[in-house]
């Protein structure tokens, strides 16, 4: 072989390693950015489902946080692995009891309890809990449940806690509701059967005496009407059904026309009724509402203040401008400090032979209080023991024109 020839294969040789080199380069730069493209996607994809589960675990707890109810949730070794804002509210926590056990989280022997009970049954329903200490005396219902792990081995418990403190006071306030309207009921149906069987006995033909005792069963035959409508405007107040016809109301002479119909009785016990509204005072309510509330107030006034003193009906716009403050004031003996605060409750009597002996229902404080509110005004007492009372309400003033007059 020349060498010419020679050269020339040794050059083809050289030529085609180098060509094979280049593609073997390139090959090898395709997978390499290849590999770089699918860890960047993997890299992505995990972020990806870490931002997911972030925003997932966030929605959860913001959930659980939310709750009214309160969530408590334990290891399989008993100890509190979470526990939601109202279950710490519950018990007033302010540390975090996570990895303690219950009875030193809690201090709680009854809800340690109920934890050993769903290990062993699997799960509780119902249980009431009374917790007397923290900042107020609660009710809870406790429901619990086992969680089992994937082997079917004890993995924890679950205890979801409802207050149901609330529920009690309202079933409390049904007893005695039902027990009040019982015993206001029996009183004059009692004495009208009496008055009746009487003059069923013969009194009937006794002329003086038949009054007598038809007087008593006119008289308790009106106090149950008074009753049954009492109860009726209520229970419409409380539902909302009461219709709330809005008028401009000058306010001075409404007062008067009120006071009008209460001065004989007043002239009676020797009360001077006085009306101190300014003229021009006017408010955006319903008058035949307002005449509730202002008959109420003053005839417990006449009824409650004392023997030849006065009662005043006042009123006066509020700094703000858009409410108007009326007033009824007694020079009476005023009212105690324990009984002040529950004046507005239905059926409350601060002298209970008092009011009765007086005909009243027990229920006008109730309604003036759910009227003054219907017209999204407030009502509140002022007294002391000794210096008379003031009931003082709310109302919205007439809105201004737009010429300011």
């Amino acid at each position: 072989m020349s060498s010419a020839t020679a050269m020339a294969a040794l050059l083809g040789a050289v030529f085609s390693g180098l060509a094979v080199a280049l593609f073997l380069r390139r090959r090898w730069l395709r997978v390499a950015a290849e590999a770089s493209a699918l860890r960047d996607e993997l890299a992505r994809e995990r972020s990806s489902r870490a931002e997911s589960q972030a925003a997932q675990n966030a929605r959860q707890q913001a959930l659980f946080e939310n709750m009214l109810e309160g969530v408590l949730l334990l290891d399989a070794s008993g100890r509190v692995q979470f526990t939601n804002a109202a279950c710490r509210r519950f018990f007033d926590l302010e540390t975090d009891v996570r990895g303690h056990t219950l009875l030193e989280a809690f201090r709680c022997n009854e809800l340690s309890a109920v934890a050993t009970e769903a290990s062993k049954a699997g799960r509780v329903n119902g249980r009431e809990l009374e917790l007397d200490g923290g900042s107020e005396a609660r009710l809870l219902q406790v429901n619990a449940v086992a969680l089992m792990g994937p082997e079917g081995r004890p993995d924890g418990i679950l205890m979801v806690l409802h207050d149901a403190t609330r529920l009690r006071q309202l079933e409390s306030t049904r007893r005695e509701f039902v027990a009040n309207v019982s015993h206001e009921l029996r009183t004059p149906l009692s004495l009208i059967k009496g008055s009746v069987e009487t003059l069923l006995d013969g009194a009937a033909s006794q002329p003086a005496i038949a009054s007598k005792f038809l007087d008593i069963i006119d008289r308790h035959c009106d106090r149950l009407t008074f009753l049954i409508e009492d109860l009726l405007t209520l229970s419409r107040l409380e539902s909302g059904q009461l219709a709330i016809n809005y008028d401009t109301v000058p306010l001075r002479g409404h007062v008067s026309g009120v006071l009008e119909d209460f001065h004989r009785k007043a002239d009676e016990r020797g009360v001077r009724l006085l009306n101190e509204v300014p003229e021009g005072l006017q408010a955006r309510a319903d008058s035949d509402r307002l005449d509730q509330v202002l008959s109420n107030l003053v005839d417990n006034a006449i009824k409650y203040g004392r023997p030849g003193g006065a009662v005043r009906i006042e009123g006066r716009e509020l700094p703000e401008g858009d409410l108007i403050e009326m007033s009824v004031v007694d020079d009476g003996p005023g009212i105690p400090t324990e009984a002040a605060e529950r004046v507005f409750e239905r059926f409350y009597r601060v002298d209970t032979a008092r009011s009765r002996e007086q005909g009243g229902t027990g229920l006008g404080l109730s309604i003036v209080k759910h009227i003054i509110q219907a017209h999204g005004g407030e009502v509140r007492l002022e007294t002391a023991p000794g210096k008379g009372s003031a009931f003082r309400f709310t109302l919205p003033a007439v809105p201004l024109s737009p010429t300011g007059k």
